[in-house]
């Protein structure tokens, strides 16, 4: 389809990870000739000076939010007449509830479009140094609700490593759990404590080896802020990577056993004390 052609419906465009640049120019395309525009903003923020340029790039556009996304008929009902695009940052289809919306869109006789945008998850990949064939499954650190303390990424990860696999982390964006205000994302010295307390928790009810190592004495590899102007990757012990403070987006890579390329990598990006 071209633009020339852009009709009725939902249209689910990327923009990238953070840096407008890197949203593709038929994306651009696209977002400029919709009726309406809304930017998605729970599952991820843009830097403010990117926000501050959306709109001379595309359009107006309005803000929603997860009960926006999780209840979308308001949305729906525009887009059965008009052409209506949610403006996601990153690729579109990372999240479960982008993915909900083509059903809902199916199951209503709406006309469904995706245009793919670049992932924080692909690029943390790339710039890590690291083959990409030897990632397994990837996890979420959640921040703490109460008492309530998942392990499932701290078993998750050792799964990995005991099939000799890379793991991609993700930081949680919402202490909140609920997806109705602006994102504050996790910081690296809180999500390797919370890593911590699943392995104590893990280690008091002997659900994994006494022998497995402590994970502040794992290397990791720091991803801050990808595709953006102010990217950095740092490698190093987690207990050296805990102590950055820099950065807003954070994610992380904890690898399994090197090959000699991916140890060079490694160590190309070591934290300068």
């Amino acid at each position: 389809m071209t633009v020339a052609e852009v009709s009725s419906g939902l249209w689910l465009i990327g923009l990238g990870p953070g840096n407008l640049q890197q949203m593709t120019l038929e994306a651009r395309d696209i977002a400029k000739l919709c009726s309406k525009r809304y930017l998605e903003g729970y599952t991820s923020k843009l830097p403010k000076e990117e926000e501050e340029k959306l709109e001379e790039i595309i359009g107006p556009w309005e803000r929603v939010m997860r009960n926006d996304i999780e209840n979308p008929q308001k949305i729906l009902n525009e887009a059965k007449e008009n052409s209506i695009c949610i403006l996601v940052i990153g690729d579109p289809m990372q999240a479960t509830t982008h993915i909900d919306l083509e059903l809902h869109c199916h199951d209503e006789e709406i006309n469904f479009n995706m245009i793919p945008g670049l992932s924080a998850t692909s690029l943390a990949v790339s710039i890590s140094g690291l083959q990409s064939y030897k990632f397994g499954r990837q996890v979420t650190i959640p921040f703490r609700y109460g008492n309530y303390l998942p392990t499932s990424p701290l078993e998750i990860i050792h799964k990995n490593q005991i099939s000799n696999l890379h793991t991609l982390v993700l930081f949680d964006l919402d202490p909140s759990g609920m997806g109705t205000e602006t994102p504050q994302p996790m910081k690296p010295k809180d999500a390797i404590d919370i890593l911590q307390r699943m392995y104590d928790k893990l280690i008091f009810e002997e659900a994994i080896p006494k022998t497995t190592i402590n994970p502040i004495n794992w290397k990791g590899i720091l991803l801050s802020d990808i595709g953006t102007k102010d990217q950095k990757v740092s490698s190093g012990e987690l207990s050296e990577l805990s102590s950055i403070n820099e950065g807003n987006i954070h994610c992380m890579i904890i690898p399994a056993k090197f090959s000699e390329m991916e140890k060079e990598a490694f160590n190309r990006r070591r934290v300068v004390g």
